[in-house]
């Protein structure tokens, strides 16, 4: 996925796309934790507890019949430990988020000193889209064993930018990365974790911060010039991004970013140059040479646009945007067939992430 994709993508997608890390990270983790150095051989596995046993039908995704192994235990007096924090896992696997809930729930009544299904039921709660109550749980949990699992910390954070606790989620931020709570950086960070969240004013806010703190500072200006992107500023995006050349002058995504702006300010001669730039520094970035198609296009040269695109195509030939540049650069240059192919491309991929199976 190129750069000016990732800026155009629509912040709700961000968002979308942490949610399902989340998922796979704290699936992947928790499993890793319960059994961390267990060899699958059939030796170790007769002796183990059938807890053990279950834990290893989990990690690697066998779900039903890890269920039917805690369904038995579950009969049992008193019933084993681990065994709802298990289900829990089990549920939250299959996206039952409520199911979970009461599971790690359950778990924590029978042993509240069970930091896992603590840490858990928080994520669960998160992924439920309800943050303030995930909060507590996962403060409880994160001191103890943040040194195991700092994705706890990272939702952790997550939760307080989505209940505007803009203060904590710095001072978590900047342990983890560690940066100074009230440096530059840290505010930066603070604007790119606001925006990727969909609170572009607030990430705002904070970057002109960190400016203010350090006027030097790398990036800033290109997370400034980001947010004016979104707004279709393009002249407020030039300035920006123009601020950060001088800063970053060795970034190819200053470029690129660039690049995009002074073609939406119609200055197509600026644009060329500025993408040419950014592909001699990111040559492997479909990017530069879409905006260039498009670049060339505007400038009436569809035949060296067509070149750039079928560079991009060979690169990414699952990019909407660069079969339907492709159609019109054909259409120029007045093939038509080739035009109409593109187009019904560019027309099929569309649909299929609109509409997935």
């Amino acid at each position: 996925m190129s750069s000016m994709a990732l800026c155009n993508r629509h912040p709700a997608f961000l968002k979308l796309r942490f949610v399902c890390y989340v998922g796979l990270v704290f699936t992947v983790h928790a499993s890793a934790q319960q059994s961390p150095n267990t060899p699958p051989t059939s030796s170790v596995q007769s002796s183990s507890s059938p807890t053990d046993e279950v834990q290893r039908l989990i990690s690697r995704g066998q779900l039903i019949e890890a269920e039917a192994r805690l369904d038995t235990l579950a009969g049992q007096q008193p019933e084993p430990a681990g065994v709802e924090r298990m289900r829990g896992m089990i549920h939250y696997q299959r996206n039952e988020f409520a199911a979970a809930n009461s599971a790690f729930e359950k778990a924590i009544e029978q042993d509240p000193k069970d930091l896992q299904a603590t840490q858990m039921r928080g994520v669960t709660l998160y992924r439920m889209g309800q943050p303030a109550a995930a909060i507590p749980l996962l403060e409880r949990a994160n001191s103890p064993i943040a040194s195991d699992n700092a994705d706890g910390t990272y939702v952790l954070a997550v939760c307080y930018l989505d209940v505007h606790r803009y203060d904590d989620a710095r001072r978590i931020f900047a342990q983890q990365y560690k940066l100074p709570t009230d440096s530059a950086a840290a505010y930066l960070f603070m604007g790119r974790m606001l925006l990727r969240r969909n609170y572009p004013v607030e990430s705002e806010q904070m970057t002109r911060k960190a400016l203010e703190l350090e006027p030097r500072l790398p990036l800033a200006h290109l997370l400034l010039g980001q947010l004016a992107l979104s707004r279709s500023q393009a002249a407020e995006a030039v300035a920006e991004f123009e601020a950060e050349r001088k800063i970053n002058p060795m970034d190819g995504e200053v470029y690129e970013r660039l690049g995009d702006s002074y073609l939406r300010a119609l200055r197509y001669e600026d644009a060329q140059q500025a993408l040419n730039c950014a592909l001699l520094l990111e040559p492997n970035s479909t990017g530069p040479y879409i905006l260039l198609g498009q670049v060339l296009l505007k400038r009436d040269d569809a035949l060296t646009a067509l070149n750039y695109l079928l560079r991009a195509e060979h690169m990414d030939s699952n990019n909407h945007l660069t079969h339907l540049l492709l159609g019109q650069a054909y259409r120029a240059l007045g093939r038509k067939e080739d035009a109409t192919r593109e187009y019904k491309s560019a027309e099929s991929i569309q649909n299929s992430v609109e509409n997935p199976k």
